[in-house]
C-alpha cells in the first residue's frame, strides 16, 4: 500500500454529524430557506446554462454584483465553492510545507485543518478564559515566531464575540504575515476588516453566502482584498471551479 502523508495519518478528519433536525448549532445552518421568489428566479435562469460550456473562470457577473454591493472594483473579489475553498487558497498561495500559521482557539477548526493538510506547521494561541485575546501575548508570539498566515474570525466562530479592531493593528504591527480576517458572521459584527483590505497586501476578508443568506446548498464564498493579491489568488486556484449556475 502507497504510504500515506504522516500529516494526514495523524487528523481525524471532519466528522461534524449530519442529522435531519431543524436547529443545526454544529454547523450553523440557517433554518430559514431563501425567498421563493429568488428560488423561482434561480429555477428559471438554469434553462439559460450553456451545459456543454466551461464556466467563466473568474465568475465575472458575479464578481460584478459582488463588487456592486460592498462598493469595491471587480479585480479585489475572488469567488470560490464556499469559503473553505478560499481560506484552501489563501492557504495555498501563502502558506504550506516549512510555512506557519497562527490560529486562536476556540475557534473555526477549518482554519486549522487545511492548513494542515497543506503541510504548514499550525501554531495555537489560546484565548481567555471569557474567550477575548491577551494583546501582550498575541504581539509577543507574532514577533516570536514571524508567521505566514494569521487567522482572525470576526465575529470568532464558535464563540460568537468579536476581538476589538485594534487587534488588527497588533498583529499587523508584530509581523508581515497574511491577515485573513473570517467573516462569516460578519452581520453580527460591530465592525470589519473590508476597507484595511483595499488600503493593504497583507490584509484579506473572507465571506460566504452559507450563514446570513441562507444558500449553504450552493457552496458560495467569497474574499476582498487588493487587487494584487487577488490576482495570486486566481493563479494558486484551479481553473473553472466554480460552474456556471
Amino acid at each position: 500500500m502507497p504510504e500515506l502523508r504522516p500529516e494526514i495519518a495523524a487528523m481525524p478528519g471532519y466528522h461534524s454529524p449530519q442529522v435531519d433536525v431543524p436547529i443545526r448549532l454544529n454547523t450553523n445552518e440557517s433554518p430559514f430557506p431563501p425567498p421563493e421568489a429568488f428560488i423561482s428566479e434561480f429555477t428559471e435562469a438554469i434553462h439559460d446554462v450553456s451545459w456543454n460550456r466551461y464556466p467563466d473562470r473568474t465568475a465575472s457577473r458575479l464578481c460584478d454584483r459582488l463588487a456592486a454591493y460592498h462598493g469595491v472594483q471587480p479585480e479585489q473579489l475572488f469567488v470560490a465553492n464556499g469559503s473553505n475553498e478560499v481560506l484552501q487558497t489563501i492557504l495555498l498561495a501563502y502558506a504550506g510545507p516549512g510555512r506557519r500559521v497562527v490560529v486562536f482557539e476556540p475557534g473555526y477548526q477549518m482554519h486549522v485543518q487545511i492548513a494542515r493538510i497543506l503541510g504548514s506547521e499550525v501554531i495555537v494561541i489560546e484565548r481567555n478564559e471569557d474567550f477575548t485575546l491577551d494583546s501582550a501575548d498575541v504581539r509577543e508570539v507574532m514577533r516570536e515566531i514571524q508567521p505566514h498566515v494569521v487567522f482572525l474570525s470576526s465575529p470568532n466562530n464558535p464563540t460568537g464575540q468579536c476581538d476589538d479592531e485594534s487587534m488588527i493593528d497588533i498583529i499587523g504591527e508584530a509581523t508581515d504575515a497574511m491577515l485573513v480576517v473570517d467573516e462569516a458572521y460578519a452581520e453580527f459584527s460591530s465592525w470589519s476588516a473590508i476597507d484595511r483590505a483595499l488600503n493593504s497586501d497583507r490584509i484579506v476578508v473572507s465571506r460566504t453566502f452559507s450563514k446570513t443568506w441562507s444558500l449553504a446548498a450552493l457552496r458560495l464564498g467569497y474574499l476582498i482584498g487588493s487587487s494584487d493579491v487577488i490576482d495570486h489568488l486566481w493563479t494558486a486556484v484551479l481553473p473553472y471551479h466554480l460552474d456556471s449556475v
